[in-house]
C-alpha cells in the first residue's frame, strides 16, 4: 500500500489581503461602527461572518451570501467552514436591511436560532447578529436580553 492516499484533501486559510487582527468587537454598536459604512446601503442583501479570536478581536471576515431585496440564503455549513478554517474562538452575524429598516424579521430570530445551535455544538458561540440599515442596527442578542 502506498503512503501516498491520493483522496486526502489538505485545507487551509489564505488571507486576501494584510495581516490578520482587527477592531475588537465587544457590542452590536461595535460592530455597526465597523461596518455600516460598508454594508448599511447597499441594495442586496449581503451576509457576513466575523470570525473573532478569544478577546474579540477581529481575526477575518467572510461573506457568506448575497442575496436579492429582502433576503439570502444562509446555511449552517458555509458560515461555520470559513470560521473552523479561521480558528475562530466565536462568531458575529452580520447583515444588512435593504429597506432601511434594522428591525428583526421572524426569517432573521429563526435562522439566528438555527445557526446559535449550530455554533454551540461545534464549540464556535455565536456572539451576536446585527443587522445594519440605513436607520440604524439591530442586535438579535440583545433584543432576546432586554
Amino acid at each position: 500500500m502506498s503512503t501516498t492516499m491520493p483522496w486526502w484533501v489538505r485545507v487551509r486559510l489564505v488571507p486576501s489581503k494584510g495581516e490578520p487582527g482587527g477592531p475588537i468587537l465587544r457590542s452590536a454598536s461595535d460592530v455597526a461602527t465597523a461596518f455600516s459604512k460598508e454594508l448599511a446601503t447597499l441594495d442586496r442583501e449581503h451576509f457576513v461572518c466575523l470570525h473573532l479570536d478569544i478577546k474579540n478581536r477581529l481575526r477575518s471576515q467572510e461573506l457568506i451570501a448575497v442575496g436579492h431585496l429582502s433576503a439570502a440564503l444562509v446555511h449552517p455549513r458555509e458560515v461555520f467552514k470559513g470560521a473552523l478554517l479561521a480558528n475562530a474562538a466565536s462568531i458575529v452575524l452580520v447583515h444588512n436591511h435593504p429597506s432601511g429598516d434594522p428591525e428583526p424579521s421572524r426569517d432573521d430570530h429563526r435562522l439566528t436560532d438555527r445557526l446559535v445551535a449550530a455554533g454551540d455544538l461545534l464549540g464556535i458561540p455565536v456572539l451576536d447578529h446585527v443587522i445594519l440599515a440605513e436607520d440604524g442596527h439591530a442586535s438579535l442578542l440583545e433584543e432576546e436580553e432586554g
